[in-house]
């Protein structure tokens, strides 16, 4: 049996001598895994179907419940982001986020939206804000939202304070003096803030503000799932 679908290639691994084992997030079925057979040779047909980003109508033979890629027709390579270093790791970092937060047999078509959306912002400007905000969208729909609101324990306003702290179990900030959560800055709350598109501090909004909301989004993930985040780590660094 055929089966079409609309697919990002989110992972890649090497199988045998010249087939690779795809994870691909589609729009129709969820996240599939599927094996491609002979895209390692230099001159493979279908080669361009298990590059980084692949935006695809992949034809999927299946049998036994198992998936083959057996064509292919590309609808976006996003080729910018395998071109600037910053850039591919931002996209990897959200292509790894999109295959940790999901799960084969769920519908995953807002995180598929959102994710190509996403690429497309990358490859147009700035990737820091974008993966910024699709980290806290693909956090939220997976019960793991961040809030950057009043103090989660007193109730108090957190605008003009320099002392906060990030509660990782709640995901929420709280003022200084509340809570037992890891000390925050006040640029870090002010860019999620600006993110997620409520009132900010705008002397706050600074690009090393970004790269600390990127850290402590990188420590909650890994808190919550329990896994590093190497794509967002070495993204990290490169900023």
């Amino acid at each position: 049996m055929e089966l079409i679908v609309n697919g990002l290639m989110l992972k890649s691994a090497d199988y045998k001598e010249n087939d690779k084992i795809l994870t691909l997030l589609t729009a129709e079925k969820g996240k599939i895994t599927a094996g491609i057979k002979g895209v390692r040779k230099a001159k493979a047909k279908l080669k361009f179907a298990a590059q980084p980003f692949c935006f695809a109508e992949y034809v999927l033979s299946e049998k036994g419940g198992r998936y083959t890629v057996v064509n292919a027709s590309e609808c976006e390579s996003f080729y910018d982001l395998r071109t600037d270093i910053n850039k591919f790791y931002a996209a990897s970092a959200a292509a790894e986020a999109a295959n940790a937060l999901t799960y084969e047999g769920e519908d995953c078509r807002e995180i598929f939206t959102r994710l190509i959306k996403t690429l497309s912002e990358m490859c147009g400007g700035a990737e820091s804000r974008a993966l910024i905000s699709f980290l806290l969208f693909a956090l939220g729909g997976a019960g793991y939202a961040v809030t950057a609101e009043n103090c989660a324990v007193c109730g108090a306003p957190l605008h003009g304070l320099n002392k906060l702290k990030f509660d990782m179990d709640t995901g929420s900030f709280t003022c200084g003096e509340c809570g037992n959560g890891a000390g925050a800055s006040r640029v870090t709350y002010n860019v999620l803030r600006m993110v997620q598109g409520k009132s900010c501090e705008q002397d706050f909004i600074t690009p090393d503000g970004e790269k600390r909301a990127l850290r402590l989004i990188r420590e909650y993930f890994s808190y919550k799932l329990n896994a590093s985040f190497k794509s967002l780590s070495e993204y990290i660094r490169l900023i």
